[in-house]
C-alpha cells in the first residue's frame, strides 16, 4: 500500500487504508484466478476448449449473482460480514473447481465454476459499495484510490498467476489466488455497520459531531438528554435511552431487486453510465480475444501477448494517479463517454501493424479504461440511494463482467478467420458505447469538475 499512500496520502485516523489493503489483496487474487483457471484447465483437462469453458462459466454467471448479492448487501445491518462470507465461499469454490479437474465429470466441474462465479461481483462492486461508510467526507479521494486498486490488481494478478504456474505448476497458482481472496475476509468482516433510522445499528460520519435529539437538554441530576414536549412538565420527559422508536422492517429481497433495477433504469445519468461502461467492456473483451493472435503474428509468440495486457494495466494505473492529482474539468458523466472514445482508438491503432504501434495501442486502451472506471464509480456514488448502493454496484459489476465475456466469445471465432475484422469490430463497438447520452446537466448538485460541493 506504500505506493498508494505516495500518490494520495490517507489519514491515519480513518479506516480507508485498511479498506484499500483488503480490496487490493482480494482483487489481485481475483485477477490471478482467471488466468490460473485457464492454465490449470489446460494442464489437467488437456483441452483449450475445456479451459475456456471454465473461465466462461465463472464470468457469465456473475450477471445473475451480482443483483442478488447486492440486494442482500443492501438489506444487511452488517454488510461487511456478508461480504466476508462471500469471499470465503468464492475462494472455496475455486478450490473445489481445481479438485474436480480430472477427477469428476467435466460437466460437474463447470457447474461448480458457474456457482462460484455467482459470488464474483463481491470482489468488485461489493467492496466499492461500502466505501462511503468508510471514507465519510473524503469520498472523492478515496474513490480515486479504490479505482487504482483495480489497475494494480490487473497488473499484478496475471503476472502472479503466470509466474507461479511456471515455477510451481498451474494448480498452485489457483490455490494462491484462492488464498489471497480468502485472506481479505477479516478486513471485510470489520467494515462499518449500516446506518438505520429508528435506533438500530448505526454508523456515524467519522468527522461529524454526535447527533442530539431535538429540544434535548441535560437534566440537572444526571446530565441525560431528554426530549421535551411543549406543555408537558419536565418530570414527564421521555428518556431517550429508554424509549427508542421502533425499527422499520427491511423490504423483501424481491422488492429490493425491483427497486434496484428501477433505480438504474429510472435514473438517466446512472442508466447512461451503465450502458456506456457495459458496451465498452464488450469492446474490451473483443480486443482481449485478439491478444494471442496479435502476439503470435506481431511479437513472435502467442504467450508474449500477455505483455500487451500489462501495458494497458500500467497506463490505466498511471492515468488514474495523474487524474487523482490533477482532476480534469469534466463531469464524471462526460469522462465515462470520453473513456469509451479513447478506447475506440486502440484497436484501430493495432490495425496498423508493427510492434511499436501494437504496444502504443494497448497503452492508449489503458489511458481510456482507467479514468473511465474512476468516473463510473463517481457517478454511482453520486446517483445511488444509500439503501440500494450495494445492489447498484454489484449489478453494474455483473453486467460489465458479462459484457466482457460475451465480447471475447464473439470475437474469438471472428479473429481466427480475420484478425483485422475482429479489431475493426472492437473499434465499432467502443464507438457505439461513446455515442449518445445527450447534453450534460449538473442540476444534481455536482460541479462540472465532478466534485460535490462542500
Amino acid at each position: 500500500m506504500s505506493y498508494l499512500r505516495t500518490v494520495l496520502p490517507v489519514r491515519r485516523h480513518d479506516g480507508t487504508g485498511t479498506y484499500l489493503a483488503g480490496a487490493l489483496v482480494a482483487r489481485v487474487g481475483d485477477e490471478s484466478a482467471g488466468p490460473a483457471l485457464l492454465l490449470a484447465g489446460f494442464a489437467l483437462a488437456g483441452s483449450a476448449g475445456e479451459a475456456s469453458a471454465l473461465l466462461a462459466g465463472v464470468s457469465l454467471s456473475a450477471a445473475l449473482g451480482g443483483p442478488v448479492l447486492g440486494a442482500f448487501l443492501d438489506r444487511a445491518a452488517r454488510p461487511g460480514r456478508l461480504l466476508a462470507g462471500a469471499l470465503v465461499l468464492y475462494a472455496a469454490g475455486l478450490t473445489l473447481v481445481l479438485a474436480g479437474l480430472g477427477r469428476l465429470p467435466f460437466a460437474v466441474t463447470v457447474a461448480t465454476a458457474v456457482l462460484t462465479g455467482l459470488l464474483g461481483p463481491a470482489l468488485s462492486g461489493g467492496w466499492s459499495a461500502q466505501l462511503p461508510r468508510v471514507a465519510g467526507g473524503r469520498l472523492p479521494r478515496a474513490n480515486a484510490l479504490d479505482t487504482m486498486t483495480f489497475g494494480a490488481a490487473a497488473l499484478a494478478g496475471p503476472a502472479l498467476a503466470g509466474g507461479t504456474a511456471e515455477a510451481l505448476g498451474a494448480p498452485t497458482a489457483v490455490i494462491l489466488a484462492a488464498t489471497l481472496i480468502a485472506s481479505a475476509a477479516p478486513v471485510a468482516w470489520g467494515l462499518p455497520v449500516r446506518e438505520r433510522a429508528g435506533g438500530g445499528h448505526t454508523t456515524r460520519a467519522r468527522d461529524a459531531p454526535p447527533a442530539r435529539a431535538r429540544d434535548a437538554r441535560p437534566t440537572q441530576a444526571e446530565g441525560v438528554p431528554t426530549t421535551r414536549t411543549p406543555g408537558v412538565p419536565p418530570t414527564q420527559a421521555t428518556d431517550v435511552r429508554t424509549a427508542p422508536p421502533p425499527l422499520a422492517r427491511p423490504p423483501s429481497v424481491v422488492r429490493t431487486l425491483v427497486s434496484g433495477t428501477r433505480a438504474v433504469l429510472g435514473n438517466p445519468r446512472l442508466a447512461r453510465a451503465t450502458r456506456t461502461s457495459v458496451v465498452t467492456c464488450v469492446a474490451q473483451g473483443m480486443l482481449t480475444a485478439c491478444v494471442p493472435l496479435l502476439g503470435e503474428r506481431v511479437l513472435g509468440g502467442a504467450g508474449r501477448g500477455a505483455v500487451l495486457l500489462s501495458c494497458a494495466a500500467v497506463s490505466a494505473f498511471v492515468a488514474n494517479a495523474l487524474l487523482a492529482r490533477f482532476p480534469l474539468a469534466l463531469s464524471p458523466d462526460a469522462l465515462v463517454r470520453a473513456g469509451a472514445l479513447v478506447q475506440a482508438a486502440a484497436p484501430a491503432l493495432a490495425l496498423t501493424g508493427g510492434p511499436v504501434a501494437l504496444v502504443a495501442a494497448f497503452l492508449v486502451a489503458g489511458l481510456g479504461e482507467g479514468p473511465q472506471l474512476t468516473a463510473l464509480f463517481a457517478v454511482r456514488h453520486r446517483e445511488s440511494p444509500e439503501h440500494l448502493r450495494g445492489q447498484i454496484f454489484t449489478t453494474g459489476a455483473s453486467l460489465k463482467i458479462t459484457g466482457f465475456a460475451l465480447g471475447a466469445a464473439a470475437a474469438g471465432p471472428l479473429a481466427a478467420r480475420s484478425l483485422p475484422a475482429a479489431l475493426a469490430a472492437a473499434t465499432a463497438t467502443a464507438l457505439l458505447a461513446a455515442v449518445g447520452g445527450g447534453r450534460e446537466r449538473t442540476d444534481s448538485g455536482v460541479t462540472p469538475s465532478g466534485r460535490v460541493p462542500g
